[in-house]
């Protein structure tokens, strides 16, 4: 793609609009909790719903910044159409934070994440039926089989200790602090400049390596290198556009490297029910006695059911639907990676890191990156870096498409029925 200067100007000018615009829109940062709405709850036994107040958010001043930004695309062409969408993705985040508390936030949230029953791009799959496929799954699996004897657990300032080493091999010199801390609404959170856990948390040695490549390795990479992108600034922006790609690029991490195992699975498939359930009517308690039942620990049960109902009203009908993203997107990046290397296009895999991004963006920023608008990512995580795995299996995944796995599953389940449980 050949740009004229004045055409890269205008496309500079628009992302720096929506960027300044986009800045007050900290949509995670606002639906935190005070950590004594978690005390009051937890000494009241889980009885009664929790008392949340949310900051005032004023919406305007970033619709005002979104539509300067519009005026300034003026044709129908595939980056204005990039910058449609980003506008459209600022816009609906400013408005959602502007209906915290009441169904309003509910609906900018259908919007912006969809629900459990959206349809993917093949028009069958949804983020709902993957989950009811991994929980039929896992049900039929016995996971002390499959699990290995626990090693232990970890401590907060055990996990801080890994992550700091971990966070300090990837970035070096750029690489976010990292920090035990006594008030947090999350067991560990993580940004492109700090990494804080909760004291007091424990954490499996699985759970480590998911938090390092999850958050590290995709998400603190997209935005360290999108911040250094010097042109299209909106590169490193974390707005609900992003979300999607950005959250199932980091589960997608979790498989590639060996992370996953049953029990975040089993996590990530009952975030999916308990928003369907909220959509269908279930309350704080009920979501919060369903993670009960499901993890026997209440402050994971608080947690999971915060999820669910933080920014929304508690007594059910209007979550928050972005937990869904989580399957939803590792549905998409799994099929387009997998599309991307049978038709011969793997070099699109570096364009994903180069900051933080939606699929549907690819084109436009390989175009962009033709054009000297767009930089290849500086910082890659280990399995894109050396991709020789990633191709071999994305490979053989692809010709799995052409397996009648029906038949074959049916074979080898006759063939095991009197099979006896072989355990360690």
């Amino acid at each position: 793609m050949k740009l004229i200067p004045r055409e890269k100007d205008r496309l500079r000018r628009v992302c720096a609009i929506l960027r300044e615009a986009e800045r007050p829109v900290r949509i995670m940062r606002a639906l935190l909790w005070p950590p004594e709405v978690r005390a009051r709850f937890l000494a009241g036994r889980g009885r009664e719903l929790p008392v949340v107040e949310y900051p005032v958010f004023d919406p305007a001043p970033t619709l005002v910044g979104v539509a300067e930004a519009r005026r300034l695309i003026t044709s129908d062409s595939s980056v204005d159409a990039w910058l449609t969408r980003l506008c459209e993705a600022v816009a609906g985040g400013a408005r959602m934070l502007g209906g915290l508390g009441r169904p309003e936030f509910h609906e900018e949230s259908r919007r912006l994440f969809g629900v459990p029953g959206d349809p993917l791009p093949d028009e069958g799959t949804t983020a709902l039926g993957l989950a009811l496929r991994f929980n039929e799954v896992l049900d039929h699996l016995d996971t002390g089989v499959l699990v290995p004897p626990a090693d232990g657990v970890l401590r907060a300032e055990d996990l801080a200790g890994l992550m700091r080493e971990a966070v300090v091999e990837m970035f070096g010199e750029e690489a976010p602090r990292v920090r035990v801390v006594r008030d947090l609404m999350t067991r560990a959170l993580a940004g492109s400049r700090r990494i804080r856990v909760r004291k007091g948390s424990v954490f499996s040695r699985k759970e480590a390596e998911q938090l390092i490549q999850h958050e590290a390795g995709v998400h603190i990479v997209t935005s360290l290198n999108g911040r250094a992108q010097p042109d299209l600034v909106m590169l490193g922006a974390g707005h609900p556009g992003t979300t999607r790609t950005q959250e199932g690029l980091a589960v997608f991490a979790e498989f590639i490297t060996g992370a996953m195992d049953p029990h975040r699975l089993r996590r990530l498939a009952d975030r999916v029910f308990a928003i369907q359930m909220a959509i269908g009517g279930a309350d704080f308690l009920d979501i919060y006695r369903y993670f009960l039942d499901r993890t026997g620990d209440e402050n994971r049960a608080y947690d999971a059911a915060w999820r669910v109902f933080r920014g929304a009203p508690l007594r059910g009908g209007y979550p928050l639907t972005k937990d869904i993203v989580y399957l939803d997107g590792l549905l998409r990046v799994h099929s387009f990676l997998r599309s991307a290397v049978s038709n011969g296009r793997a070099d699109v895999l570096r364009l994903l890191f180069c900051g933080k991004l939606d699929l549907q963006d690819i084109p436009v920023l390989g175009q962009l990156a033709s054009a000297g608008l767009v930089r290849l990512p500086r910082f890659v995580p280990p399995w894109a870096a050396d991709p020789g795995y990633l191709f071999s299996y994305l490979a053989f995944s692809s010709f799995l498409n052409t397996v009648n796995l029906r038949k074959v599953s049916n074979h080898y389940r006759e063939m095991l029925t009197d099979v006896p449980v072989v355990r360690p």
